[in-house]
């Protein structure tokens, strides 16, 4: 079969590769639309150190069953699926607790660190364990399917912090997450939502979506901005969603006296950390990774449109067309965001 392989860092071929092999619980899935996701397009460079060439990266996706392992029982040849992009055991203390995102054996589609390598579906073909596996909605298309993913990360940190009807909320970061993040809190009933980036063109698309105030970052002062709209007192919880320290710095700065901090982005592996705002203001932080079993609601809402992709997909291309589009995603062109590559060929 055919795949876009991460020969070096930086280093892409399109190349012959051996089919998957097919373990008794798995299934191989011809795939049929993946998503460009920026931790791919950061850990090409070697930076993040979970992208160890050689790899077919690649996680977010969907496509058709055509193999199915021999203790297959829930999904037959002919459903198209998605799947969950953590591959999870499904038996250790975390995954019996149903917190599949913190298992002790998790793996990553499209991976590869010191300690293992799971190719992803940057290919014709891949092959995942079935309890990964979800059913798409009837009519929905691969393109569509492809973003559950993202969704389920932003819906996922949404959930992770608690709130009260009409609290307000800052968003540090408009990337695709971060629109999401904002979709999600508008729909949780969040009150003031106040997103902030650098980009002008982001937050008029954050605005569509149902930021209610935008920050551009580096045109003000933006923890002084979010004091103006919230009484003085800072929002009552705030997502950062990119990982690098002026970010996280921001977001803990910008909301008030036993306020709350959703850490979702992770692009750095270490940052420094404002210890004496969060002791002495008395602040929350929580940690979000990944999702865990949010597929089935996240495909429901794409499939009604209550949660918008569209706006998000830049362009559609051929796999064996993608190299340059990593280079023109990793240089941040203005106005690309997600981009999807279907494999020669595939037309659905």
């Amino acid at each position: 079969m055919k795949a876009l392989q991460l020969q070096e860092y930086n280093k892409f071929q399109y190349v012959d590769v051996p089919e998957p092999t097919l373990a008794d619980d798995a299934v191989l899935i011809k795939v049929g639309a993946c998503g460009i996701c920026g931790s791919d397009v950061h850990g090409m460079d070697g930076s993040t150190g979970r992208r160890i060439p050689p790899i077919i990266m690649g996680h977010e996706a969907a496509g058709t069953i055509t193999k199915i392992g021999k203790s297959i029982t829930k999904f037959k040849v002919g459903d198209n699926v998605t799947f969950d992009s953590t591959v999870y055991c499904g038996s250790c203390y975390f995954c019996s607790r149903g917190e599949i995102n913190l298992c002790d054996n998790r793996k990553v589609l499209g991976v590869s660190t010191p300690e293992y390598r799971q190719h992803g579906a940057y290919a014709d073909f891949v092959a995942v364990p079935e309890r990964i596996l979800y059913k798409l909605p009837d009519g929905m298309s691969f393109e569509h399917a492809a973003m559950v993913e993202p969704v389920s990360i932003a819906f996922h940190a949404v959930n992770n912090l608690p709130m009260t009807i009409g609290d307000s909320v800052t968003v540090v970061g408009a990337g695709m997450i971060g629109m999401f993040v904002i979709q999600a809190l508008r729909l949780k009933g969040y009150g003031k939502i106040i997103a902030v980036d650098l980009d002008e063109g982001k937050l008029k698309m954050a605005k569509s979506f149902g930021a209610d105030y935008t920050l551009k970052s580096d045109a003000c002062d933006v923890v002084a901005e979010v004091a103006k709209l919230t009484e003085q007192r800072g929002s009552d919880a705030a997502f950062e969603v990119v990982g690098i320290a002026p970010t996280v710095d921001l977001a803990i700065r910008s909301v008030k006296k036993g306020g709350r901090i959703g850490l979702v982005g992770n692009l750095k592996p270490k940052v420094d950390f404002p210890l004496q705002q969060v002791v002495t203001r008395e602040l929350t932080i929580y940690g979000s990774c990944a999702s865990k079993g949010d597929y089935p609601a996240c495909l429901e809402m794409i499939a009604r449109g209550a949660i918008k992709v569209d706006p998000m997909i830049s362009a559609v291309i051929p796999l064996s067309e993608a190299i340059p589009m990593f280079d023109r995603l990793y240089k941040a062109e203005p106005g690309l965001m997600k981009v999807i590559v279907k494999p020669d060929g595939v037309t659905h």
